[in-house]
C-alpha cells in the first residue's frame, strides 16, 4: 500500500468510525485488535492486509479502497517449496457453528472462547445479531453472546442465512421461541441433493410443524408438553442429531435419541449442554438420553474443541511436500482411522503422548509427518459415520494417494457430486479417473505441475487443490476462494509460517 493510499485510507477510517459513534475501543472490539493498531490506522501509519481491508469494508458498508466490486479474492502459490516447523490446529468449525445455535437457548451470557473466525461463522454471527442478539468479539477469537428476552425472528438477515447450511440448526433451539416464523432455505456447499428431511423427521417427534414454501420453511410452534419421548433416527447425521439434542435441552421430560452420531461437534454441544445444566447420558455413544430445563439462565464460558478436519488438512500439506512437519494439538479420538489408514500406505507418522483440550474433554497428540514412499492401499478408501474414517476427511486422501505408488480407488458415498470435483485435481498433473459420481481411481506417483485452477463449489475439494499446489513447482493460482474461507481461518497465512509461499490478490 503507497503512503497516498494509506492517507486515503486513514481519512476514510476516521469517518465512518465517526459516522456510527464508536470509539477506537469499539472498532478493535469488532476487529479483533488493538486500540493502538486501530490508532496506527487512523494515522495511516499501519500496513493494512487484503483480509483486513474486506473486514473494514463489512463493518462499515463501504467500499475502503476503490476497487469495483464485486471483488473475488484469489489465491497465488509458488510450489515446490519443503515445509518445516510446526502449526496448531484451530478449534472446530462445525463444533462453533453448533455452539452459536445453541447458545439461543441459554439466557445468560455465554462466551465462546477461542472460536474460528471463519465465513460460516461470520455468516450465523450476521444472522443472530440480525435477531435481536448482542454478539461482541472480546479480542480476535473470544465471542460474548446475549440474547434478548424476545427475539425478532421477522428481522432475521435473509442473504445471511441462504450463504450458510447451518441455518437449518436454528430449529432446533428455537423450537418454542414463536408461534409461528419463517426460516430461509439453507445454501452452503454445492455437493449434491442433502435433504433436510431427516431434519424433520426428528423434529416431527416433538411435534414441530414445518412447511416448505416460496424459498422459506414455515415453523409452527408445538404445544407445551413435559412428556418423555424415545425415537430412532433414521439418518445418523451430525447436524441432525445436533437439531434433536438442542430441541430436547430446553424441553421438560426425558428424552431418548437413539442412532445418534456421537462426532466430534455433537459432543462439544453436548458438553456445553451439560455446563447450562442440561443432564445428558450416553455422550459419545449411540444413544442419547437428555432430560431438559425449560429454563436455562447461566453465565457460561467454553472451549470448543480442535478441528480434526483442519488437522487433516495441516497434515496433508506435510505429506504431499514430503516434508517433516508437526501439526500440534491433533483431537486423536477423531483421527485414529484416518492415521490407520496413512501407516497402512507407508506413511511415517510420529505421535506425542496424549493431554486435554482447553475444555477439558477431548484428547490431543500432536503428529509429525516424515518424508515417506507411498504405496496405494490394498482396499478402496471409503468414509463411515464416527468412529470411521471422516466423511470430511476423504478428499484428502485423493492428493495423498496422487502421490502413492499404484491405484487406489476413493469411494465418497454420502454425496453426488464431490467425487466429480475431485478430477479437478488432473489439471495440476494428477491421473484422477471418475467411475461414477460416487467413485474415483487415483493412479500415483504424480509429477505435479502449476496451472491456474478455480476453486469448485465444494470446500474440501476446494482445499484439495490448495494442497496439491503446494507440491506443484512453479506459480499455481487458485481463483475465486470464498469456499475456502467459509471452513478454514486464514489458512494460506498458517501454511506460510510452516514455509508455503501463498498469497492473496484480487483482480
Amino acid at each position: 500500500m503507497t503512503q497516498r493510499t494509506a492517507e486515503h485510507v486513514a481519512a476514510m477510517l476516521r469517518d465512518a468510525r465517526g459516522e456510527k459513534g464508536w470509539t477506537q475501543g469499539q472498532l478493535a472490539a469488532e476487529l479483533g485488535t488493538s486500540q493502538s493498531a486501530v490508532a496506527r490506522m487512523e494515522q495511516g501509519k499501519q500496513n493494512l492486509s487484503l483480509k483486513m481491508i474486506q473486514r473494514l469494508e463489512n463493518i462499515f458498508d463501504r467500499s475502503i479502497v476503490n476497487v469495483a466490486k464485486p471483488r473475488m479474492t484469489h489465491l497465488r502459490v509458488e510450489g515446490g517449496r519443503t515445509l518445516s516447523g510446526a502449526v496448531d490446529v484451530n478449534s472446530s468449525k462445525n463444533a462453533g457453528v453448533a455452539l452459536l445455535c445453541a447458545s439461543l437457548i441459554n439466557r445468560g451470557t455465554t462466551v465462546l472462547r477461542r472460536l474460528a473466525r471463519i465465513e460460516e461463522v461470520n455468516r450465523i454471527v450476521e444472522v443472530l445479531t440480525s435477531i435481536g442478539v448482542e454478539c461482541t468479539w472480546l479480542n480476535d477469537t473470544d465471542l460474548r453472546l446475549r440474547r434478548p428476552a424476545v427475539l425478532d425472528l421477522d428481522a432475521m438477515d435473509v442473504d445471511a442465512a441462504r450463504r450458510t447450511r447451518s441455518v437449518i440448526m436454528l430449529l432446533g433451539p428455537l423450537l418454542d421461541e414463536s408461534r409461528e416464523y419463517r426460516l430461509p432455505y439453507a445454501g452452503g456447499c454445492d455437493l449434491g441433493t442433502r435433504t433436510v428431511e431427516p431434519h424433520m423427521q426428528a423434529l416431527r417427534e416433538f411435534d414441530l410443524s414445518v412447511e416448505a414454501t416460496a424459498g422459506f420453511y414455515t415453523v409452527q410452534a408445538p404445544p407445551a408438553d413435559s412428556r418423555d419421548r424415545s425415537f430412532v433416527l433414521t439418518e445418523r447425521g451430525d447436524t441432525v442429531t445436533e437439531n434433536a439434542i438442542m430441541a430436547a435441552a430446553h424441553r421438560p421430560g426425558t428424552t431418548v435419541i437413539r442412532n445418534a452420531s456421537p462426532n466430534y461437534m455433537v459432543q462439544d454441544l453436548c458438553f456445553y449442554l451439560q455446563m447450562l445444566g442440561v443432564a445428558i447420558e450416553g455422550v459419545g455413544t449411540t444413544t442419547l438420553r437428555i432430560t431438559g430445563r425449560p429454563v436455562i439462565d447461566a453465565d457460561i464460558e467454553y472451549f470448543p474443541s480442535e478441528d480434526p478436519i483442519e488437522a487433516m488438512s495441516l497434515i496433508t500439506a506435510g505429506i504431499v511436500t514430503n516434508s517433516e512437519v508437526t501439526v500440534r494439538r491433533v483431537p486423536i479420538e477423531f483421527m485414529e482411522i484416518e492415521l490407520a489408514t496413512l501407516g497402512q500406505m507407508g506413511q511415517k507418522l510420529e505421535i506425542s503422548g496424549e493431554y486435554m483440550a482447553r475444555n477439558g474433554r477431548t484428547r490431543l497428540v500432536d503428529v509429525t509427518t516424515k518424508p515417506s514412499e507411498l504405496r496405494a492401499p490394498e482396499d478402496k478408501i471409503h468414509p463411515m459415520p464416527f468412529p470411521g474414517l471422516n466423511i470430511d476427511n476423504l478428499p484428502f486422501f485423493a492428493v495423498i494417494a496422487a502421490n502413492a505408488h499404484g491405484q487406489t480407488m476413493i469411494h465418497d458415498w454420502v454425496y453426488e457430486n464431490r467425487a466429480i470435483y475431485l478430477t479437478e485435481l488432473n489439471r495440476l498433473g494428477a491421473q484422477v479417473q471418475l467411475l461414477d459420481p460416487h467413485r474415483i481411481y487415483v493412479n500415483g506417483p504424480t509429477k505435479w505441475r502449476a496451472a491456474e485452477v478455480g476453486c469448485p463449489p465444494a470446500l474440501r475439494p476446494a482445499a484439495c487443490l490448495l494442497l496439491a499446489m503446494l507440491a506443484a513447482r512453479g506459480v499455481s493460482e487458485l481463483r475465486n476462494i470464498y469456499v475456502i474461507e467459509r471452513g478454514y481461518e486464514d489458512l494460506a497465512e498458517r501454511l506460510n509460517t510452516i514455509g508455503a509461499k501463498v498469497e492473496y490478490f484480487q483482480d
